[in-house]
C-alpha cells in the first residue's frame, strides 16, 4: 500500500509515520479550505486569515486521523494483536498489523474502536464550538472548531461504509466470520461489497465529471479505484495466508545460497556475482562465519574509480533484524515482513549461523503453485 515512509514520532509505543502521498492530501486540504470552505461559511475575512484557518484545520485533520487510528491500535494491542504502528497516506491512515485478527471478536472490537472514537471527538469539538459561540469567540476560531467537529463525523461515516478493508467492512467480516466460522468466505463477501461500493463511487465520479463537477467527480473516481484495489488486495492476502498456514521459513529457504568473502574486491563482486546471479543481496561469510550481507545499494555508495581497491568488507551491512528471519517463523508472517520492509531477500539465521536464504519470489511462486493445484 505504501511507498516511502517518513517516521514522525512515537505515541505510547506506536510509531507514527507518513507516507509520501500524505503530502498531496495536506496541500489539497489546505488549499480547498483556504479558497473554498472557509470563505463560503465565513465571508468578509481577509485572505491571510483564511490561510491561517486552513493550516490549523489541516493540522486538526492530521491529529484527528491519528486519534482514530490510535484507538484501533490500542484496542488491538489490548486484545493481544501485535501492532507495528500508524501510517498516514493519501486517503487517511492505517494501523499496521503484523498479523490478521485471531478471532471475530477481536476484529469487531478493533474495527469499531476507530469510528466510535471519531464520533466522540466530533461531539467534543461540537461542544467546544457551542460553548465558544456563547461566550463570543472570534469567527476564525469558531470556524476551525466547527470544521473539526464536522470532519470527525465525516471520518466516522466514511470508515463505516460496508466496504472492506474500511472499518465498516471489517465489522461486516467479523460478523460473517462469527456466523460461518470461515475467515476466507467472510473476507470474500466483505471484499466483494468493497469492490461493489468502489464501482458505485467510480460511476458517481464519472457522472459528476460529465455534469461539470470536475474536482468532486475526480475525488469520487480516485477513492472508488482505491477501494476496489484495496478490497481485492486484502482478499488475496487472506487467501495467501490460508495457503501458507502451517508452513515455516525453513520449508522454502535455499539451503546453499551464493555467498561472498569479505576480502573480495568490489569490481570482482560486481563482475562475478551481481552481473552473473542478478541478486540484490548476498550473505558475507568469513571462513564459514556469517559477518553480514552486501547489497547493490551498498556498492553504489562507492565511486566507480574506488571499486578497484575497495573490498566487500568496507561496505557490508551487519546481519541486523531487518535482514534476518528465523527458520521456524511462520511463512505468512515472513511474507508480511517482506512486503512491509521493502526487502525481498532475507538471511535465514539459526544460532548465529547462516542456515539459508529466502526471497519474496520463492514465497510468491510457492503460493502460485498451490493455487494452480487447487483450482
Amino acid at each position: 500500500m505504501f511507498g516511502r515512509k517518513i517516521k514522525l514520532f512515537t505515541l505510547f509505543g506506536f510509531e507514527v509515520s507518513i507516507d509520501a502521498s500524505w503530502i498531496i492530501i495536506v496541500v489539497l486540504v489546505t488549499w480547498s479550505l483556504a479558497v473554498g470552505f472557509f470563505p463560503s461559511y465565513y465571508p468578509r475575512l481577509d485572505v491571510p486569515t483564511y490561510w491561517a484557518m486552513a493550516a490549523v484545520g489541516a493540522l486538526g485533520l492530521f491529529a484527528s486521523i491519528i486519534f482514530h487510528e490510535f484507538w484501533h491500535s490500542v484496542v488491538a494491542r489490548r486484545m493481544g494483536l501485535p501492532m507495528r504502528g500508524i501510517t498516514l497516506f493519501l486517503f487517511g491512515g492505517v494501523s499496521e498489523m503484523t498479523e490478521e485478527p485471531r478471532s471475530a471478536r477481536t476484529e469487531l472490537w478493533m474495527a469499531a474502536a476507530g469510528p466510535f472514537s471519531s464520533i466522540l471527538l466530533g461531539f467534543a469539538f461540537w461542544g467546544v464550538y457551542r460553548w465558544g459561540d456563547s461566550v463570543g469567540w472570534p469567527a476564525p476560531v469558531l470556524g476551525v472548531t466547527a470544521y473539526l467537529a464536522f470532519i470527525n463525523f465525516i471520518l466516522a461515516a466514511f470508515n463505516l461504509l460496508p466496504a472492506f478493508p474500511l472499518d465498516g467492512g471489517r465489522i461486516i467480516r467479523s460478523l460473517l466470520w462469527r456466523w460461518k466460522k470461515d475467515l476466507t468466505w467472510a473476507t470474500c463477501i466483505a471484499a466483494s461489497l468493497g469492490a461493489i461500493i468502489g464501482a458505485i463511487l467510480i460511476g458517481l465520479g464519472l457522472l459528476n465529471m460529465l455534469a461539470g463537477a470536475l474536482v468532486g467527480g475526480l475525488w469520487y473516481l480516485v477513492i472508488g479505484i482505491f477501494l476496489r484495489s484495496a478490497a481485492q488486495s486484502s482478499y488475496r492476502q487472506v487467501v495467501v495466508r490460508q495457503r501458507l498456514q502451517g508452513e515455516r521459513v525453513r520449508d522454502l529457504m535455499v539451503r546453499d545460497p551464493v555467498t561472498v568473502a569479505p576480502d573480495l574486491l568490489l569490481t570482482e563482486f560486481v563482475e562475478d556475482f551481481i552481473y552473473k546471479h542478478h541478486h540484490d543481496m548476498y550473505p558475507v561469510l568469513d571462513n564459514g562465519r556469517l559477518v553480514g550481507a552486501v547489497r547493490i545499494k551498498d556498492v553504489r555508495t562507492v565511486p566507480r574509480e574506488e571499486r578497484g581497491w575497495r573490498k566487500v568488507a568496507d561496505v557490508l551491512s551487519p546481519f541486523t533484524a531487518e535482514l534476518v528471519l528465523p527458520p521456524d517463523m511462520d511463512l505468512g508472517e515472513a511474507l508480511d515482513r517482506m512486503t512491509t520492509s521493502g526487502n525481498s531477500r532475507f538471511l535465514v539465521v539459526e544460532e548465529g549461523r547462516l542456515a539459508g536464504l529466502i526471497t519474496l519470489k520463492d514465497v510468491s511462486t510457492a503460493v502460485s503453485v498451490r493455487l494452480q493445484l487447487e483450482s
